[in-house]
Order: structure tokens, then sequence, then C-alpha cells
């Protein structure tokens, strides 16, 4: 039977060629913005299925618009921006896309470290306000990688990824978890478990990669870098986030920086993206990006594949690959086989 969906933006032509060829109608949000509260609740309604994005506030609201629909598929291996239960109240399958931007996103991690350790970012900006006058011993001094020690927060997919490219730099590996996160073990560059606070001071660089978890830690992960998690760590320290924002305590972050009790910081992410605090935006020792962690012209293809595979899994009533909420699908099972 054809089937109706939305696309909230548009995605990489693979994932869309994959779409066209399962379902009768598909309609893509034609603006490369994300869609307005207003538009996405009226762009929902009457679809059978919604491939959304982590740029888009998925509640009880939206699912409420677009009674009716299978499944919502989530161009993201993140889903903080969809809420869960009341996607399962109602029957809705939520998916993600696990496991596909696992290496890409450690080398944007690697890439952050490096910047951040060698001064990249100033050094280019020095280069082109025609600064440079020549080669001085002195000029923009930053610190060795090699041999130093990585603290990895979060040992899932991502962070063993980071952790095992370490061994290519010698580096001594530590990790900790936070929230529920589920630790990947010690065979990753031979990764060694530390509480978080031995690792915020015995590490060189602070790699994070928790998921967003509503609440305060130790339960939760908002804020779980903060002033207090700051003075941890070594004045020569270097901190990496290409996990969600929230995690880092933004204005923190900034006064550390400011006041040199770390030297530099990495992020893809932010408390309020797309808004960054204007605080970091003054700090020449930030590395800032606008949240390019998977993207790769490959692993973006391969995200919009899979999320097209898994919308369509859920509206022909086969079990998604990567289901989020396996509830949703029992319910949706009973009524459709209310015998068994």
């Amino acid at each position: 039977m054809p089937f109706n969906v939305y696309v909230t933006r548009r995605i990489p032509e693979a994932g869309l060629d994959v779409l066209r060829a399962g379902v009768g109608r598909m309609d893509v949000n034609p603006d490369d913005r994300v869609l307005g509260r207003e538009a996405l609740l009226r762009a929902v309604k009457g679809r059978d299925g919604v491939l959304c994005l982590l740029t888009d506030r998925i509640d009880a609201g939206v699912f409420e618009a677009a009674k009716g629909a299978k499944i919502f598929s989530n161009y993201a291996v993140g889903f903080d921006n969809v809420d869960l239960a009341a996607a399962s109240k109602r029957g809705i399958l939520v998916t993600n896309t696990p496991g596909i931007l696992t290496e890409t996103t450690a080398d944007m991690a690697w890439a952050l470290i490096f910047a951040t350790a060698r001064r990249i970012a100033e050094g280019d900006r020095f280069v082109r306000a025609g600064k440079f006058s020549g080669w001085g011993p002195m000029m923009l001094l930053g610190g060795d990688v090699h041999g130093k020690t990585l603290g990895i927060v979060g040992f899932g997919r991502i962070g063993a990824a980071v952790a095992r490219r370490a061994a290519g730099f010698g580096m001594r590996v530590l990790y900790a978890e936070a929230g529920d996160g589920r630790a990947e073990g010690d065979s990753a560059a031979g990764a060694k478990r530390a509480d978080l606070d031995a690792l915020l001071r015995e590490s060189d660089f602070v790699s994070l990669h928790v998921p967003l978890i509503p609440g305060p830690p130790p339960k939760g992960t908002r804020h779980l870098i903060s002033a207090r998690s700051l003075a941890l760590m070594k004045p020569t320290a270097c901190l990496v986030n290409t996990s969600r924002g929230p995690v880092v305590d933004e204005a923190a972050l900034a006064d550390a920086l400011k006041a040199g009790r770390i030297f530099a910081a990495g992020l893809d992410v932010y408390e309020q993206e797309p808004e960054v605090h204007p605080a970091l935006l003054a700090c020449e020792n930030a590395v800032l990006l606008p949240h390019l962690g998977s993207a790769t012209v490959e692993t973006r293809a391969r995200m919009a594949v899979v999320a097209a595979e898994n919308l369509l899994a859920g509206l022909q009533g086969k079990r998604p690959p990567n289901l989020l909420n396996p509830e949703a699908w029992i319910r949706q099972s009973k009524v459709l086989s209310p015998k068994s």
C-alpha cells in the first residue's frame, strides 16, 4: 500500500532515493532550516511516518498532531530531542542511526584534540591577520599530544573508538562513565577505568562522549562539566566536547579559559544550539565548530539510508532494526494481531 511520509529537512539523496522507491507520497521541507513549531505541527498531520532530525523537538504535541502515524525515524544517534515515553504511550515507533557515525565522530574528537593542543585555529587567524613575520622560538607554543594521558568520559562506541586511536600516540588512556552509560570495556587501547574526579585530575586531554541525560550528576549528565569539575583539571589540560552541549556549563568553561585554569577547549556542540555563549566567543583558546561531528559525505549518506530503511520497515509492519522503544512495537503488534 502507498505510504504518506514527511521529511523535516533535506537529507542526502541516497536516503531520499530509498524513500521514493518505497512510499507513495513524500514531502520534504524545501528550506534548509529547522521548521518552526506551528509549521512542524501542520507538516506531520495525516502522515504515516516522519523522518525527523535532532534539531526537531518531537514531543507529545507533535505526536498528537501526527495521530495515526506508525513511526518517527530520527536522523541521528542521539535521541534526546524525542519524548520516547510520549511516543510509546501512543504506540508510535521511534528509531535512530547508531554505529554509523562512530568512527567519523571519533575522528572529529581527535581533530579537536590536535587543534586545541597545537593552537591550530589561533595560528590560522594569526596568519590571515598578517601577523606572521617569520619563525620565532616562542611563537604560539602549544603542548605535545604523544605520550600524554587521555581521559575519556563516556566509554560507549565512540569513546572506545577515540581510545583506540590513542595507541598510535603512545598515550595512557583512562575512562569514566556518567549517568547510565555502558562501558565497552578495557580492551580499547588498554584503557583503564577511573572515577571521574581522578580522571579530571590526571588527564592532559578530556574528551566527552556521554548522552544527554536530564538532571544533574551523578544520575544525569547536564552540567557534568561544571566549575567544580574544571577546577580539578590541570592548567595545561584541554577539554573536548563532541557529545551534547548541555553536558558542559559554558559560562563556567569560559571563566576557566579566561583565567587560565585550563589551557584550551574544543567544542562541536553547545548548550543553546545554535547560540554560543558570548563569553566563549571571546576566548582565543576556544576552538568552536558548528556541530560537524558526523559531517562527512560518506557518513551522512549512510545515516540517510539507515534512517530511510528504519522508516520503511516500520511502515511495512516490520520491526525496525534500530528501534528505541520496543514497548511501542509490542503495542502495535497487539493491535494488528488482537488474538495473539
